[in-house]
């Protein structure tokens, strides 16, 4: 062997050694270490996913909180008109996480896609400040206006800022912030109700410190400036992502995918068309059809992934019911609210404080199930307590909009007052606004109990591989629940003449 072979052989044999030496546990140090900085690390990632997520959602509710109020007073819109607006925003901004993943999985880069989503968040809460800023109070000097919008400018940009900021919620909910982001896939049957009902306690108690600071502010303090706060909770998510974007942009499972599920609906319905195929035996379920080996073109693993999403349909089907009625709380209830009278000890509430009515029995009920379910329920029961959850906060949002119409009849009985609203004088109820507290504590019952089981039962009653695609589905049947709340008020407004 040349003496310049055998040298590197020393020298390659001495370094191994010395590396062996290095990855050695040094003495009082525990072995465990190395698992100790992973899960560190891992919880140092769940943080930062939760610090931009509860950024997101302070945006998000403040953009929602006083819209109607905003629509109805800066843009003169009618009151049905503010709530469809209202609802359809809320809507959009829940399909489009399912839009922007598909984006992600099939046409676009994920970091590159972040860019973009990030820029259109950027861009609606930023011109959100520009439709609501009072341009008409500006001068240069004495006889000339520094700039004016039109009524009709106003809604465009307006409508602009909508849906660029929901598009943008789309990319961080979707891409930045998924489910998966939190390593839920070894979790048992209760400590994901847990993580979902601390998860939703968490964002609500965020939503309950804007409806309480923002209204407050957007329409009492400085109408037109309110917009301006969403939009430097922007700015904190930008900055946090780009400080950790190199652990926050997560990838999905690869082995199935949106399109693939969908595709292997059409497939079976498609085989199914076919008289020969359709007559044909030996099949137990309608998807079996997709199958290659009975005349379809995807694999026995995709059909009966498939198979198993299908089986939630139903709940994914009462979910648009149930999302209905949760939609009442920024339009039906925010009317009635407005209407009703707000003094309280010589102070005027905000419209949307009195959503903090149905966070509140979401935040003491949270606590308490957590103790039923390590009390009552085993650790082998994985599906009796979500399902009791379910109907019983069923039944509760039904009851909340029923008392929610008997209070309607009883505020027409009571005489008309002026109420000064974001410098509006209107003539409203004079039944106090805590008359309404019945069907907001009814609500919020429903939403503690509802919410957090069936992302419980979407998440756990499919495969691993195709978790992620069933959370999509219930996204979009919770997005179809509200724009049909949007069609049931243009429906009704049309039926009754206004």
């Amino acid at each position: 062997m040349p003496d310049a072979d055998r040298s590197n052989m020393q020298e390659t044999q001495l370094f191994n050694h010395t590396a062996d030496k290095e990855q050695r546990p040094l003495p009082g140090k525990s072995i465990h270490a190395g698992n100790l900085s992973r899960s560190e690390k891992k919880l140092h990632e769940a943080i930062c996913v939760l610090l931009v997520e509860l950024c997101e959602r302070f945006t998000f509710f403040g953009i929602v909180c006083n819209m109607i109020l905003f629509c109805t007073v800066k843009l003169g819109y009618r009151n049905y008109q503010a709530a469809i607006v209202n609802m359809c925003f809320v809507g959009t901004s829940m399909l489009t996480p399912v839009l922007v993943g598909w984006l992600a999985e099939c046409l676009v880069g994920r970091i590159k896609l972040v860019c973009i989503c990030m820029f259109l968040h950027f861009l609606g809460t930023a011109l959100l400040p520009v439709v609501a800023f009072p341009f008409e109070d500006i001068y240069i000097d004495k006889r000339h206006i520094l700039h004016t919008l039109t009524k009709r400018e106003q809604k465009i940009v307006f409508y602009f800022a909508l849906l660029t900021a929901s598009l943008g919620i789309g990319g961080i909910r979707a891409i930045v912030c998924p489910l998966s982001a939190y390593n839920l896939e070894d979790c048992g049957p209760k400590e994901l109700l847990s993580f979902f009902n601390w998860f939703y306690w968490l964002v609500n108690l965020n939503s309950a410190v804007v409806f309480v600071s923002i209204s407050y502010i957007q329409q009492s303090v400085a109408r037109n400036l309110g917009f301006l706060i969403p939009f430097v909770s922007v700015l904190m998510a930008m900055i946090t992502i780009h400080m950790v974007r190199g652990e926050m942009i997560y990838k999905p499972k690869t082995e199935s995918s949106l399109l693939t599920t969908f595709g292997v609906i059409a497939s079976a319905l498609k085989t199914c068309c076919v008289r020969y195929h359709y007559f044909s035996g030996g099949v137990t379920n309608w998807l079996d059809r997709a199958k290659e080996n009975c005349g379809g073109q995807y694999s026995e693993s995709q059909v009966e992934s498939t198979k198993s999403l299908a089986g939630l349909f139903p709940l994914f089907a009462f979910q648009i019911l149930y999302r209905t009625c949760i939609m009442q709380i920024p339009s039906g209830y925010y009317l009635q609210t407005m209407n009703s009278n707000l003094h309280f000890g010589g102070f005027v509430l905000p419209v949307a404080a009195m959503n903090v009515i149905s966070i509140v029995p979401l935040l003491i009920l949270v606590p308490i199930l957590e103790c039923i379910n390590l009390c009552l329920f085993s650790a082998k029961d994985t599906g009796h307590s979500p399902t009791i959850y379910i109907v019983v906060g069923q039944l509760s949002a039904a009851l909340s909009v029923m008392v929610a119409g008997f209070s309607e009849i009883h505020r027409k009985h009571f005489p008309q007052v002026e109420q000064m609203l974001s410098e509006e004088l209107l003539l409203v109820s004079s039944m106090p606004c805590f008359h309404l507290a019945p069907q907001y504590i009814l609500l919020g019952v429903a939403e503690a109990l509802v919410t957090p089981s069936c992302s419980l039962l979407a998440f756990r009653l499919v495969p691993e591989r195709i978790r992620g695609i069933s959370m999509h589905f219930l996204t979009l049947f919770n997005g179809a629940g509200c724009f049909v709340g949007a069609f049931f008020v243009q429906t009704a407004h049309a039926g009754t003449q206004g």
